[in-house]
């Protein structure tokens, strides 16, 4: 469900004292950047949302958020008033938590990301914080799709291939993918030294993809050797950990993370085509809702994936 605007209507500020359910209220969409997020944080109907903020601002004689095609964005006036309340109400909310002498566990921590990425770093990384008691709820997809569910309240963090756009989105620099060209020993034998500055053979060769349309392999050849690849794929299959089990079983050629294949590459079961000076690299990042609060585990497992990728 699309967020509701919030009229901006000629309003006159008001010296009654402020409804506390609507401070309320604005903090959970200030926190969560969307008034759909926030209404099922609240367990409120969206349009309540939206006229109790309706409300506040008028009350306030001020403009507190601005829309934006996913999620809304706080004014300075926003910024200033969550800066004011947010402690007081969290203290307020404490005082209805369960007595600290009870054992509640914290909510999992919701992690989205690529497949390859959450099974070959992300996993092995976090896997000691579950001792600890971290709970973890993983869900895999594409950068846009989980990226507007970050927004939208249903992930905690999310591992992006391409840096978030919104300002509803806080990120921080994960990773750098090199992208390397391979093939199986079969096909690197018979294929021999690749020259960068005449790679048309290559365009003859099997080409294996995770997508119909090469996005991979055709930022490698824009990229190393300066054109466009028109060739079509050979093979095509959702999954890059795929990809690199059929090149090496010998169905073509490819270009992956080099993350990916490490382990395979030092093993020989398949080999560089090319070690360019330059290679194509893609920054990947960990993101999460901006003003969001933080939860423990939640920031404990963010930590973790930062101090771990440094060796990624």
């Amino acid at each position: 469900m699309a967020d509701q605007k919030i009229d901006d209507l000629p309003v006159r500020a008001s010296t009654r004292p402020v409804d506390l359910m609507q401070l309320r209220t604005f903090l959970a969409v200030h926190r969560a950047g969307s008034l759909t997020a926030a209404a099922r944080l609240l367990g409120l109907s969206q349009p309540t949302v939206t006229s109790q903020l309706r409300a506040l601002e008028q009350h306030l004689g001020r403009q507190l958020f601005e829309r934006l095609p996913h999620g809304v964005a706080p004014t300075s006036v926003a910024l200033a008033l969550a800066a004011r309340i947010a402690d007081p109400l969290d203290r307020l909310a404490a005082v209805a938590e369960p007595s600290p002498d009870v054992a509640v566990p914290e909510e999992p921590v919701h992690l989205a990301g690529p497949a390859e990425l959450v099974a070959v770093r992300a996993m092995p990384a976090l896997a000691p914080l579950v001792g600890q008691g971290v709970r973890l709820r993983v869900t895999l997809g594409l950068a846009d799709d989980l990226l507007e569910g970050l927004r939208a309240g249903r992930f905690d963090l999310v591992l992006s291939a391409v840096r978030p756009r919104s300002r509803a989105v806080a990120a921080a620099p994960l990773m750098d993918e090199e992208f390397v060209l391979v093939a199986g020993p079969a096909w690197a034998q018979r294929i021999g030294t690749v020259d960068p500055d005449d790679s048309r053979e290559l365009d003859d060769l099997p080409l294996v993809s995770y997508a119909e349309d090469l996005p991979i392999l055709r930022r490698y050849w824009r990229h190393v050797f300066h054109r466009r690849l028109t060739a079509r794929a050979a093979v095509v299959v959702p999954d890059l950990r795929a990809v690199l089990a059929v090149v090496a079983a010998g169905a073509g050629i490819t270009v992956l993370p080099r993350y990916l294949c490490t382990r395979e590459l030092a093993a020989g079961d398949v080999l560089a085509l090319l070690e360019p000076a330059d290679p194509p690299i893609n920054t990947g990042y960990l993101a999460h809702r901006a003003g969001a609060p933080v939860l423990h585990h939640v920031d404990l497992v963010r930590r973790e994936l930062l101090r771990r990728a440094r060796d990624w």
